[in-house]
């Protein structure tokens, strides 16, 4: 049982010049966990003192921070077999509060809308032209390519709302739409790009020789082959690698989401997000 008096006596205590008395007051607190976040926000409303506001922010901050860091272990020791799920997480580090319902009926929208007319004979290249039609034309999502380093490419909440992301946000939302719907769509990690292959779910046990074709998700779903690839990574000067070419898992879809805001922070300059990304990116190693 949460003693009231106890935790906003201890809030009172937050702006003690003494450091020891802060160090107490602060552990106390965070023993909690997120019980105490809903007093220390309410605090916040009523502090007149800068120093008492930012040290509540901070806390606030550093609990909803260790229980993504919690949520993300958990995720990934149990097997990371929701992309959702894992992307959620990440979402969090943004966006604490989120009505993450509302995000998951967005895309249960999306996927609806697609359903409703998706026919059950349609070929692999008809299944996504009709989730292009819906996903681009109906819905209007768009490759970011104005602000492609705004760390809001990479929030899932964000680009929900604005219709606009990154190659990797636009293949996740595609991704799980298509699966949703029992078609064969998965992410593969090519560099400097990522993009989803089509599997060919009869000879799902061998990768290479079970992909149909490729999808672009960040040019309007374009649909491309192995050849195309191949051209790629030559203009890169890269060696063929068979995981340029084959579906990855899910964890590495994570890290690369992460890296991405990584080098998106790292842009603006922000030394404490890049630094606790960065921890984030260690739990999945």
């Amino acid at each position: 049982m949460i003693n009231t008096t106890e935790i906003n006596s201890l809030i009172k205590l937050l702006d003690d010049p003494d450091s020891e008395i802060y160090d107490h007051v602060h552990n106390k607190l965070l023993s909690y966990g997120t019980e105490v976040i809903a007093y220390l926000e309410s605090a916040f409303e009523q502090a007149f003192d800068a120093v008492q506001q930012e040290r509540i922010a901070d806390l606030v901050h550093e609990i909803q921070f260790g229980t993504l860091k919690n949520d993300l272990k958990l995720w990934h020791q149990s097997g990371a077999f929701d992309l959702l799920q894992g992307i959620l997480i990440i979402n969090r580090y943004q966006y604490p509060d989120l009505d993450e319902q509302k995000v998951i009926n967005q895309i249960e929208a999306i996927k609806r809308d697609i359903w409703i007319q998706m026919m059950n004979e349609a070929s692999p290249k008809e299944q996504v032209k009709l989730i292009n039609h819906v996903f681009y034309s109906i819905y209007g999502f768009s490759g970011n390519t104005s602000n492609h380093l705004d760390p809001q490419n990479s929030f899932l909440s964000q680009v929900l709302e604005t219709k606009k992301g990154n190659q990797i946000s636009l293949a996740i939302i595609y991704s799980i739409i298509a699966q949703k719907l029992d078609i064969p769509v998965y992410g593969v990690n090519l560099p400097r790009h990522f993009i989803l292959a089509y599997l060919d779910e009869s000879q799902q046990s061998d990768f290479e020789s079970g992909i149909l074709f490729y999808i672009n998700t960040f040019n309007k779903g374009f649909i491309f082959g192995r050849r195309d690839v191949d051209m790629f990574l030559k203009q890169l000067n890269l060696k063929y690698d068979k995981q340029f070419y084959e579906p990855c898992s899910n964890t590495d879809i994570i890290k690369r989401v992460i890296r991405n805001l990584i080098s998106a922070y790292e842009n603006l300059g922000s030394v404490e997000k890049v630094a606790e990304l960065n921890e984030l990116l260690g739990i999945l190693e």
